[in-house]
Parts: structure tokens; C-alpha cells; sequence
């Protein structure tokens, strides 16, 4: 097991020979989470603060304007903009609903927060890191030029904790990897299930109901019209299509602890070795096109008409990323959109 010292002194050798290594990676290489390796900094450039999450994000909105980041494992999504409107009444999950900082939280996987400043070649980076049991980071909140840096000094001191010891543990998610085999499903209830949607809310707790995996679901769609397989080289034909066309959409990427939307138009998409990337001023995204496993074009009736969606997978059945067609309840979703998903294969 490493100790603190040795574990900082291991991260520091690693720094100089890869100074441009992010510490997930860096995590990774040493057999330890984020969470355990960024506290080896506490006392320095890191601080612990209180586990007071509403409160907390309840006055992000001081700051300013911020960039939001939420990431799995194949893909990261950065939305600059103002933390308004939190709303924590539902006890399931806390939201915030804007333009530009577009959030569904489930505070149950949030354990651990700090703040970390450190500088780099482009000056004094200031964030507000959270993290779940595991030591993975579940969201970050970064300063940007327009943020207000007397804001975050005075959170920063609002919420430290008395705990400022340089050491963290963290405790991994069982994973449970077992599908319910296609002949203990009812299969013909399913798919009538499915046809008789009124919400896309309402697809969760279908499978829920149904206890079917999210993947098994689309291979056990009613008809290839409700959920298709596509190659995964269809994201990159979409992405160009709709910068060109300048059709809105909704970019949905999530974690255990978080889901971070961004909805309008794309503007510059560009290849940097095995990622994709969205790099548009306020809105960045990528995607690590080597570890997609599944990608499906999935239907949905609603009230408003059909919902179609681009659903992207690990190997692991887990969803890295979903593309939609700006929309709001009561809008049907934009020709254009559909137009543009039924010509992928």
C-alpha cells in the first residue's frame, strides 16, 4: 500500500518524466484513484472541503461564468457558462436547467470535495473538484477569465474543512455484469411496453420493470425502425452533417453522479489521434472513438412524436454518450435532425 510521502514522491518522478500527464492518467499508472493521488497535495496547492453539496453548489453562481466538466472513462463534456436556477427540491436528483449549465445530480454517489489551484503554461488554474466512494471525479468546476476569483476565495474559506490531512481512501463499485437471458424476459410485453411510450423519461424504469440491460433493450427492440446498430463512424458523418447544416442538438454525457447536457449548434469538429472533438468556444467535447463498442440509432414514441436518438456504448454496456435533436416538451423534434440520422448505417 503507498503511503502519502511515497506516493507524492512517486507522482513527482512520474511529473518530470511526463510533465504533460493529467492526473487521471497519472492515477492510473500508479495503481491509485484521482481522488487518492490529488490529496497527497492537500497542504500545498489542494484544500478539503466540507461534503456540503447543495449549499456548496447552491452558490456556484457567484463565481460567474465558469466552465463545467463531467467525463466517464471514453468521454469528457465542458460547458462554459452560469450556474443558475439549482433546484433540489426532488430528493432523487438535484438540477440545474439554463441555457448553458444544464445538469441532472445525484448527490447519493457524491462523497468528497476540494479546491485545487495550481499553475500552468496558460497561468493560475482555480477549480472545485467532486468526487464519489471511488476516487473517480464525478465533476469539476473551473474558473475561467470571466469568473469572479474573490467569489471562490470566499466559498473556498466558507466550506474548508477542519480536516486537512494529506491522505484519502476510496472504496470501489461492485460491478454487476449479470443480464437476465433473453428467455426469462417478457419479450412480447416489452416490446408492446416500448411502443406505447408517452416520455423518453419513461424508458429507465421500462427496463427497470422489464429487467433488461440497456443494450439487450435495443437488440430486443420492436423493429429495426425503434433501435438499428450503426458504425461507430456514423458520429463523426453526424457531427460534420449538423456543423454544416447548423442543425441544434443535445449532447448528453454522464457518470454515476452526474449528467451534463449541452444543446445547440456545433461549429468546429476536428481528429486529434484516436479522440473526436467538439471545439467550439463555450462548448468542448471528446470523445475516444477506440473504446466505443455499440453505437444505436434508438426511436422513442412520446406524446410529441417520435424522439430519435444516437446512443454510444462501451464494451461494458455502459452509455459514454447520447445525441439528440434540440427539443422541448410540447416540440416535436426538428426535420432536419431526423433527416440527417436516417441516412447513417
Amino acid at each position: 500500500m503507498n503511503t502519502t510521502e511515497s506516493l507524492k514522491t512517486q507522482w513527482d518522478a512520474l511529473k518530470q518524466e511526463q510533465p504533460h500527464l493529467r492526473i487521471r492518467n497519472a492515477a492510473q499508472k500508479l495503481g491509485v484513484s484521482e481522488m487518492e493521488l490529488l490529496a497527497t497535495n492537500i497542504g500545498s496547492n489542494v484544500t478539503r472541503l466540507r461534503p456540503e453539496f447543495k449549499e456548496m453548489l447552491a452558490e456556484i453562481e457567484s463565481l460567474g461564468k465558469v466552465m463545467a466538466l463531467t467525463r466517464n472513462e471514453e468521454c469528457v463534456h465542458e460547458r462554459k457558462g452560469i450556474y443558475a436556477n439549482a433546484d433540489f427540491s426532488n430528493p432523487h436528483a438535484g438540477l440545474f436547467v439554463n441555457e448553458d449549465i444544464d445538469l441532472r445530480i445525484f448527490l447519493s454517489h457524491w462523497k468528497k470535495v476540494f479546491s485545487v489551484i495550481e499553475e500552468n503554461a496558460r497561468g493560475t488554474s482555480r477549480s472545485i473538484q467532486f468526487f464519489g466512494k471511488d476516487g473517480e471525479a464525478i465533476h469539476k468546476i473551473f474558473l475561467t477569465a470571466d469568473s469572479n476569483v474573490e467569489a471562490f476565495e470566499a466559498l473556498v474559506e466558507k466550506y474548508k474543512s477542519e480536516d486537512q490531512q494529506p491522505f484519502e481512501t476510496s472504496e470501489a463499485y461492485e460491478l454487476n455484469l449479470d443480464e437476465k437471458p433473453d428467455n426469462e424476459i417478457d419479450v412480447e410485453g416489452f416490446k408492446q411496453a416500448w411502443l406505447e411510450l408517452k416520455d423518453t423519461h419513461d424508458f429507465f424504469m421500462m427496463l427497470r420493470k422489464f429487467g433488461v440491460s440497456r443494450t439487450q433493450a435495443l437488440r430486443l427492440a420492436p423493429s429495426d425502425f425503434h433501435a438499428k446498430q450503426i458504425s461507430k463512424d456514423g458520429i463523426v458523418t453526424m457531427l460534420e452533417e449538423v456543423a454544416k447544416e447548423k442543425t441544434p442538438i443535445m449532447v448528453f454525457v454522464g457518470n454515476k453522479g452526474n449528467i451534463q447536457i449541452h444543446t445547440g449548434r456545433v461549429r468546429k469538429t476536428m481528429w486529434h489521434q484516436e479522440w473526436y472533438n467538439i471545439m467550439d468556444p463555450d462548448f468542448n467535447l471528446h470523445l475516444d472513438m477506440s473504446k466505443i463498442a455499440q453505437t444505436w440509432v434508438v426511436r422513442k414514441p412520446t406524446e410529441d412524436g417520435v424522439v430519435t436518438a444516437i446512443e454510444v456504448f462501451n464494451e461494458m454496456g455502459d452509455i459514454i454518450v447520447q445525441f439528440f435533436g434540440k427539443r422541448k416538451p410540447g416540440i416535436p423534434e426538428l426535420d432536419i435532425w431526423r433527416e440527417t440520422v436516417e441516412k447513417l448505417n
